[in-house]
């Protein structure tokens, strides 16, 4: 694999994505090398001129008005990383982890946090090592930065923490120490703005919200597949998504749904057979799928582009800027990326919403056309009975977790750092809404595939829902008696996360829009 260039403020989702998985390496662009030696150069002049900076030779937060002597600044640094870290929980996932250490690497390459190539060089050791800091997900009010998280991910470099030992089976983790003398490195002895530089940013809630944000576009294309298998199922109407209606109220989620949905159901032999049914309008799960699902979309591009913009961008305080100029300011101040990823966990909640009604609309045999929950033999068997119930459950859940965690703050430092984002609060709760939302559409999608099987006159559906049907079959059967569902239910919840269901139908029916 190809080394990826960090300290280009240039990184699409797709490369962080690429930086969260074992066995991405990293390196640094002759530029970004360039711009961290001449940023350090104007530390090192700003420590020979006594004058009393910020970080440097200061304490922190309400201790910014203590002046350190010169003979404890690196004391200072290590003290502040041992100090700080203090978080809670249990640990992100490695590849969480993984690409947070990348972003704080890549924040600091971008040449205006004054610290030395030195700094870079052991923590891209690290990484390209695969030895990946051991961070609490707990503790961080996302101002100044994800303090305690980050402060944690720092400390190997130190020679303390922890870090995930890939080698052998099974998740292992060994010192930090234990890890540098596996690479034949001694800790880092950090000097002046180094700890600082450290932890002062937004790196946790945006690898969070990233990863997240990656799975989450997943599950609007899922949702428009299993959208368009239910409106088969059920024998409903395409006249809804017929691109006059949409060109008269064009938001671009919208028109992007509809011509999805007109893909997937390009083909299809089912509609043309009830087309003069009896049935006037559908109900607005299936009829306002392009509304509502492409509301979701317009938020979630919305924290896409809010999410590559934090992760490219410089995050630290102070600034040291190439003039000679060291400027305290707010840049880890995690706002934007916080009401963003509550914006993503509304839209994609949802997602789930009108998706546990369509299940709905399937399993009732008083508004379905199809047998009672979706069973052979009704009665005798429950079948899709209670994988609604879970749906319902999940949509719920989601309604508690969408509530807005970025309106919410708390005085922090003696008062001093008084509004705070929550931002990593409001990432976790993204990405459990993104995972619940996948178990609800998979729940639809095995639905809908029944429904298809259970047809009276068996009629192929359009090119996109009949690859949808196959992929879903490949993997789970069809029910033909009560059993136990819940491998289904995981089964199905994979192909939306993993990204095979939407692969599979984009290869028959095109690209589908977000």
């Amino acid at each position: 694999m190809p080394k990826i260039l960090l300290g280009e403020p240039s990184l699409p989702l797709s490369t962080l994505v690429a930086l969260s998985r074992p066995g991405s390496r990293i390196d640094l662009s002759p530029a970004a090398r360039k711009n961290v030696r001449d940023s350090r150069a104007v530390v090192d002049r700003a420590v020979a001129t006594g004058a009393t900076m910020y970080g440097i030779n200061t304490g922190f937060g309400k201790l910014a008005g203590m002046r350190i002597a010169d003979d404890q600044l690196a004391q200072l640094q290590r003290n502040l990383l041992l100090s700080h870290a203090t978080g809670v929980g249990d640990p992100l996932r490695v590849e969480q982890s993984r690409l947070a250490f990348a972003l704080r690497i890549h924040n600091l390459a971008l040449g205006y946090s004054g610290v030395r190539p030195a700094l870079l060089e052991q923590a891209m050791a690290l990484f390209n090592a695969d030895l990946t800091p051991v961070v609490p997900s707990q503790g961080s009010v996302g101002a100044s930065g994800d303090l305690a998280p980050l402060s944690h991910m720092a400390l190997p470099l130190i020679g303390f923490g922890e870090v995930h030992d890939p080698r052998g089976s099974g998740a292992k983790v060994i010192t930090g120490k234990a890890a540098l003398a596996r690479l034949g490195r001694q800790p880092l002895q950090l000097t002046e703005k180094e700890g600082l530089a450290l932890i002062n940013g937004t790196q946790i809630m945006t690898a969070i919200g990233c990863l997240c944000l990656h799975q989450a576009l997943l599950v609007a294309k899922a949702a428009d597949i299993a959208c368009a298998t239910t409106v088969e199922a059920l024998r409903g109407s395409e006249k809804p998504f017929q691109e006059r209606v949409h060109a008269v109220r064009p938001h671009a989620g919208q028109l992007a749904t509809a011509a999805n949905l007109r893909a997937l159901l390009a083909g299809s032999k089912v509609m043309p057979d009830h087309a003069a049914c009896a049935r006037v309008q559908d109900a607005y799960s299936l009829r306002c799928a392009p509304q509502v699902h492409g509301a979701s979309k317009d938020g979630i591009r919305y924290a896409l582009e809010v999410l590559v913009t934090e992760a490219n961008s410089v995050t630290d305080n102070p600034l040291v800027f190439p003039n000679g100029d060291v400027i305290s300011g707010g840049n880890f101040h995690g706002q934007p990326v916080s009401q963003a990823m509550d914006f993503l966990a509304i839209a994609v909640s949802t997602l789930a919403n009108i998706s546990e009604r369509r299940i709905e609309q399937m399993v009732n045999p008083d508004i379905s056309g199809l047998p009672p929950f979706l069973a052979r033999n009704p009665g005798l068997e429950s079948g899709f009975m209670i994988p609604q119930v879970v749906a319902a459950s999940l949509a719920s859940e989601n309604k508690s977790l969408a509530h807005p965690a970025s309106v919410d703050t708390i005085p922090t430092s003696a008062n001093r750092e008084d509004h705070v984002s929550m931002g990593v609060t409001a990432a976790r709760h993204a990405e459990r809404v993104v995972a619940n939302t996948a178990k609800v559409l998979g729940i639809e999608l095995l639905c809908a595939a029944q429904g298809l099987d259970l047809a009276e006159k068996r009629l192929r559906p359009g090119v996109g829902v009949a690859a949808a049907h196959k992929v879903v079959r490949k993997q789970v059967a069809a029910l033909e008696g009560d059993r136990f569902l819940a491998p289904d239910l995981a089964a199905a919840e994979v192909l939306v996360l993993d990204g095979s269901l939407v692969a599979a139908v984009e290869k028959k029916a095109g690209v589908l829009a977000v």
